[in-house]
């Protein structure tokens, strides 16, 4: 078997994990992203009866003012943040590294999760662990790459032992994801996970409750659905996250998502 094939079969083995049947001639699935970031959700509108292209916005080599001035806004804030960060009592709980988060300052696509786990302490770099694995491989199932898209968490901090953020911790960090979101001005924002869902929906619904819907979050369409840690303890709901993200993906070629709120 060759490397081509073996990636095709690997590709395709991903794809039924998430509940998709069969393939398709959509150009999203087989054309290979070329040029900027958000090239392909572009392609994939141009390619639609009467759907309207959507314009990448700050891609990789893109020197468009809207990225500059959101990098320097990020950059300025996790300055802000600092290196120590000692606002709340994780500084004191075994925290080694502030997760601020990574990606494309001028991302269409925001990615939202609940707070650093061991790998992401350890590196200092949001979802690099098998969690953050499973999230690049469903961002690339969509048809983008992980450097077309920001990723950031509720806290910047782990909580020790991976437990649960608690409330002071996340009021006294949340701030700082909601600035990240104004610089970075998504259209779409995925939330990650109850918590992420609860702090930007400013709701106690759990996230059983609210994925499967689309929310207004200022300007950009927010859509929340399970954590890539979760799927991994409960692969049997990977098919809904699917529909979730065929959502995102309807919303980044300019389509209307079924589910709107």
């Amino acid at each position: 078997m060759s490397d081509v094939t073996r990636a095709v079969v690997a590709r395709l083995r991903f794809a039924a994990t998430l509940g998709i049947e069969g393939v398709s001639p959509d150009p999203v699935w087989t054309t290979r992203q070329v040029g900027p970031p958000g090239a392909a959700a572009s392609q994939a509108a141009d390619a639609g009866e009467g759907a309207a292209a959507t314009p990448a916005r700050g891609g990789i080599g893109a020197d468009t003012t809207g990225a500059r001035a959101a990098a320097d806004l990020l950059a300025a804030l996790q300055s802000e943040i600092g290196p120590d960060c000692t606002r709340c009592k994780l500084h004191r709980l075994g925290r080694t590294k502030v997760v601020f988060g990574v990606g494309n300052p001028g991302a269409r696509l925001m990615f939202v999760g609940e707070a650093p786990g061991g790998d992401e302490d350890e590196q200092g770099i949001p979802f690099v662990g098998r969690a953050g694995q499973l999230l690049t491989r469903i961002i690339e199932a969509i048809g983008l790459r992980r450097d077309d898209v920001y990723i950031a968490n509720v806290i910047k901090c782990r909580p020790p032992g991976n437990r649960n953020p608690e409330p002071d911790e996340v009021a006294t960090c949340e701030p700082f994801l909601f600035q990240q979101i104004d610089a970075i001005a998504p259209e779409v924002i995925v939330a990650l996970g109850t918590f992420a869902a609860q702090a930007l929906l400013r709701t106690n619904d759990p996230i059983s409750r609210l994925r499967g819907k689309v929310f207004h979050y200022g300007d950009a369409r927010l859509i929340p659905t399970f954590h890539p840690a979760y799927l991994l303890r409960s692969p049997e709901r990977k098919r809904e996250v699917w529909e979730d993200m065929k959502k995102v993906r309807a919303l980044l070629r300019g389509e209307d998502a079924v589910g709107g709120q």
